[in-house]
């Protein structure tokens, strides 16, 4: 028989012991994402800035990719400029949908989605600012090769969002707001595509950009070193820059770039150039 004290030994071997096991299972099973979602198959490499870039398998860098915001044209003359995406090779359209809950503007809604959908092959980039997106995700006419992000912030069921989005063939991003710790994502960290982080408050264009946002592209990107990172708000070709070596990857442009004065085209172009 053993002693009480080699008994309370024996017990205390076991309460330590088989949580350390456990949790060194599931590690060795699910480790941190090092993946890219269902985008290109690809790698990252970190770089002398300290940050990372999207490569290839044959080690060729990934330009970053330009999302082109709806909210910042011209809605007289959308076509138009949709039009021009599309022979400029705009990867994405951005497009915010807001409903005066989540956030303390109305923007857009479903028909202009539908309709998108049916006018050109860009895929979207659909930006879901609302209350409770489980309850109306089905509303909204997407599929493969669009991207549809949610705010982890408005739903109890992200892990939900995620399976409803991916069912029907588009990419899941969570997005964050500025003051949104990234710890919030680990509840679905192993099922998402791609993360969305807001460099401004949400809700409306033209807001400055919140500096410790680009801490947070640097500290999210180590996290999670094969997850796209998209960068929404005030992407001015001088904040793009540092986004890009923060670890970003998509960056939605709007009036602080394409939209600014210079011309639609130039505007591109000098984009394009902060974000090879």
């Amino acid at each position: 028989m053993y002693s009480n004290t080699a008994q309370q030994r024996y017990h205390l071997l076991i309460v330590v012991c088989i949580p350390l096991w456990y949790t060194s299972l599931i590690s060795f099973a699910f480790p941190r994402i090092s993946r890219v979602g269902g985008f290109a198959c690809a790698k990252r490499t970190a770089e002398a800035n300290g940050g990372s870039v999207l490569r290839t398998e044959g080690g060729e860098p990934v330009s970053g990719k330009i999302s082109a915001s709806i909210m910042c044209s011209d809605a007289l003359n959308l076509e138009a400029d949709v039009r021009a995406f599309e022979k400029l090779g705009v990867e994405y359209l951005h497009v915010d949908i807001m409903d005066g809950c989540f956030v303390p503007n109305y923007a857009f809604g479903t028909d202009l989605v539908k309709r998108l959908k049916g006018a050109t092959a860009i895929p979207l980039d659909i930006h879901l600012l609302i209350d409770r997106p489980e309850r109306k995700l089905d509303w909204f006419a997407f599929g493969e090769n669009d991207i549809v992000s949610f705010h982890c912030e408005s739903t109890q069921c992200p892990g939900r969002i995620i399976r409803m989005i991916k069912d029907r063939g588009a990419q899941a991003m969570v997005a964050l707001n500025p003051e949104t710790p990234p710890r919030a994502l680990e509840e679905v960290e192993y099922t998402l595509d791609a993360i969305l982080i807001m460099t401004v408050n949400p809700g409306f264009a033209g807001q400055m950009l919140v500096e410790s946002t680009i801490g947070k592209i640097a500290l999210l990107r180590k996290m999670y070193p094969g997850v796209v990172i998209e960068a929404d708000g005030n992407v001015s070709f001088e904040n793009a820059v540092r986004m890009r070596a923060a670890g970003a990857d998509i960056f939605v442009a709007g009036s602080s770039s394409i939209f600014s004065p210079g011309g639609l085209e130039a505007n591109m172009q000098k984009l394009r150039e902060c974000i090879v």
